[in-house]
C-alpha cells in the first residue's frame, strides 16, 4: 500500500478534501481507524496535537502518524474500503495549532539570534506552549529581549515557505536544527530570519500568528522552560488576566494600574498584622497555660497532669499551647480542640514526666476512626468522629491513675 499523500505538507489552510478509503482497522477503544489516500489531516507528532474534524460527516477525534500511513480515528460507522470520502478540518483547531507552532519557530530563532541559545524541545498544551532552551543564566530581561524581537518579524508580516531539498543540500544550508531523517527534507523559511526542516503546519505569513507574549518562565533541567502563548491564545489570555486584574482592582475601589502598588501595600501590612497577632497569641498562650496548670491533678509522684477540651484552636494552636505547658518540668499535657467535622489531639509531656505520647496517641486515634503518631515525648493526630474526642482524652487520662 503506498504511503498516504500528505495534503498539509502543500497547503496548510486546506480544511476539505476528498480522498479513496484504502484500509479501516480496529482500535483497542472499538473505534475505527480509516486510512486513505490522501488526506489534510495532521497527525499527532512533534509536540503538536493532531486535527480533528470530520470524514462524510463522522467525527474524526484523533489522527496517528502510523506506519501505513495517517491513521484517522473515526467515532462512528466507518466508511467502506475503496469508497470515496470528504474530509473536513475544524479550522478553528488548525489555526490555533499553526499560529503556535509558527510562534515557536520565530521564538526559537529569536533566542538562537540573540543568545545562540538553541531550543531542545516543543509542547502544545491545553491553553499554553513550552520550550526549553539552552539558555545561560536566564534573565526576565533577556527573555523580554527575545519576545520583542519575535513579535517585530511577526508585524513585519514575513514570508513563510515550503522547500524541499535533499539530506546533501541540507548539509550546505544555515538550519537553526539538524534533522535525523534521511532523503527529501521539508523545509519552513521564514523570510530572512529561520530555516529549519520541520513536518508540521504553518501559517503562510508571520503576521497570522498575531502577536507572541510569555507567561512565565523557569529553571528546569538545566534549560530555561518559557511558557509562551500566541495569536487567539495570546488573546483569551490577556482577557483573563485583564479581568482577573480588574476584579482585584474593584475590591480597592480603584484602577486596574493601581492594583500591584495597593496590594503590596495589603501584603507588608498583613505581615505585620500577623507578626502581632503571633506577639498576643503568645500572651494568650501563657495565660491560658497558667489557668490550664491551676486546673491540674497531681499524680503520686508529683506530676501535673491536664486534660482537657480547649475551643478556637487548630492543629498548630493546639501544639503551642501543649509545648507550653511541658516547659515546666513534672508536666503532662493531653489536649483536645474539635470543629464541627473534625477533632484534633496533641499529647506532650516534659523531658522528666512519664508516659509514652506516641503510644497514647494510637489508641486515641482508634476510637476517633483518625490517625496520628509521633515521639514518646509528643505526638498530635486526630479523626472524624468528634463525638468521642472527650472520651479519648479521658482513656488516655485514665492510663496514669
Amino acid at each position: 500500500m503506498p504511503p498516504t499523500e500528505r495534503l498539509y505538507y502543500n497547503d496548510s489552510h486546506l480544511v476539505e478534501f476528498e480522498a479513496r478509503v484504502v484500509e479501516i482497522t480496529e482500535r483497542v477503544s472499538g473505534w475505527s481507524a480509516v486510512t486513505l489516500d490522501r488526506t489534510a489531516f495532521y497527525p499527532t507528532g512533534g509536540g503538536q496535537p493532531s486535527d480533528t474534524g470530520t470524514l462524510n460527516g463522522t467525527r474524526v477525534v484523533e489522527c496517528i502518524d502510523d506506519d501505513s500511513g495517517v491513521l484517522h480515528v473515526i467515532q462512528g460507522a466507518a466508511p467502506a474500503v475503496g469508497s470515496n470520502v470528504k474530509g473536513r478540518i475544524d479550522w478553528p483547531r488548525r489555526l490555533d495549532h499553526l499560529q503556535q507552532h509558527t510562534g515557536q519557530h520565530i521564538l526559537s530563532q529569536a533566542f538562537v539570534t540573540l543568545f545562540r541559545a538553541p531550543t531542545h524541545s516543543f509542547r502544545v498544551l491545553e491553553n499554553s506552549c513550552e520550550i526549553d532552551v539552552e539558555l545561560t543564566n536566564p534573565t526576565t530581561e533577556m527573555i523580554e529581549r527575545a519576545v520583542e524581537l519575535a513579535n517585530n518579524v511577526i508585524w513585519e508580516d514575513r514570508e513563510v515557505s515550503v522547500r524541499q531539498v535533499t539530506a546533501e543540500e541540507a548539509a550546505e544550508l544555515p538550519l537553526r536544527k539538524d534533522s535525523t531523517r534521511h532523503g527529501e527534507l521539508r523545509l519552513i523559511e521564514i523570510d530572512d530570519f529561520d530555516l529549519t526542516p520541520c513536518g508540521g503546519t504553518h501559517a503562510y505569513r508571520t503576521g497570522e500568528v498575531g502577536i507572541i507574549g510569555v507567561r512565565s518562565w523557569e529553571r528546569a533541567k538545566g534549560l530555561a522552560r518559557i511558557d509562551f502563548v500566541a495569536g487567539g491564545r495570546a488573546l483569551a489570555d490577556y482577557r483573563r488576566a485583564n479581568r482577573g486584574a480588574r476584579e482585584v482592582a474593584s475590591l480597592f475601589g480603584a484602577s486596574r494600574d493601581d492594583a500591584p502598588k495597593l496590594v503590596s501595600r495589603l501584603v507588608a501590612e498583613n505581615k505585620d498584622l500577623q507578626r502581632r497577632l503571633r506577639l498576643l497569641e503568645e500572651i494568650t498562650t501563657k495565660v491560658e497555660a497558667g489557668e490550664l496548670r491551676a486546673r491540674a491533678s497531681i499524680l503520686r509522684d508529683g506530676t501535673r497532669l491536664i486534660a482537657e477540651m480547649v475551643a478556637g484552636r487548630d492543629s498548630e494552636s493546639l501544639k503551642r499551647l501543649a509545648l507550653a505547658l511541658i516547659s515546666e518540668p513534672h508536666t503532662i499535657a493531653l489536649l483536645g480542640a474539635s470543629d464541627n467535622d473534625a477533632a484534633r489531639i496533641v499529647f506532650a509531656r516534659s523531658a522528666d514526666a512519664p508516659g509514652d505520647m506516641n503510644a497514647l496517641m494510637h489508641e486515641a486515634c482508634v476510637m476517633l476512626e483518625g490517625r496520628g503518631g509521633g515521639k514518646p515525648e509528643i505526638a498530635q493526630g486526630g479523626g472524624h468522629n468528634v463525638e468521642r474526642l472527650g472520651e479519648a482524652i479521658q482513656a488516655a487520662k485514665r492510663r496514669f491513675d
